[in-house]
């Protein structure tokens, strides 16, 4: 696809999505950009982040089991974890692997353009409270 005009607006969303590490949904970011800019609408920052997406400029990071897709301001490769408890997305510290994009392409002919990984479970501030209440009960 080709490259989109670069709008104060689009400027504003992406902006916002670089100075968020937590991977927010669109209605989190939404929030920032309005508290910015009043007269932008939902709308607006739904449909430039679809196209920042597909420009490559933000990651549309699909969670699993999750209300709402994430935006990530990384765009290397990498893995994601998220806590199926508090809904928590962040980066995993583990190197790509495209040894597996080459695996596969050879047993199966497919031209893979990368592969995604999301690791599902309870992050360590969710474990903490999940065992004091076992402590409590």
């Amino acid at each position: 696809m080709k490259k989109q005009r670069k709008s104060r607006q689009r400027q504003l969303i992406l902006d916002t999505v670089m100075t968020r590490c937590d991977h927010p949904t669109a209605d989190q970011i939404y929030l920032d950009v309005r508290a910015k800019d009043d007269k932008i609408s939902r709308g607006t920052v739904y449909r430039n982040l679809g196209l920042l997406s597909e420009d490559g400029e933000v990651t549309n990071v699909k969670v699993p089991a999750a209300s709402a897709d994430r935006y990530d301001s990384r765009q290397d490769l990498h893995y994601h974890l998220y806590c199926t408890n508090c809904g928590k997305v962040s980066d995993a510290p583990l190197p790509y692997h495209p040894e597996f994009d080459e695996k596969v392409e050879q047993e199966t002919g497919f031209r893979i353009a990368r592969h995604r990984g999301i690791f599902e479970g309870i992050c360590p501030e969710c474990a903490k409270q999940l065992e004091k209440n076992d402590l409590e009960v």
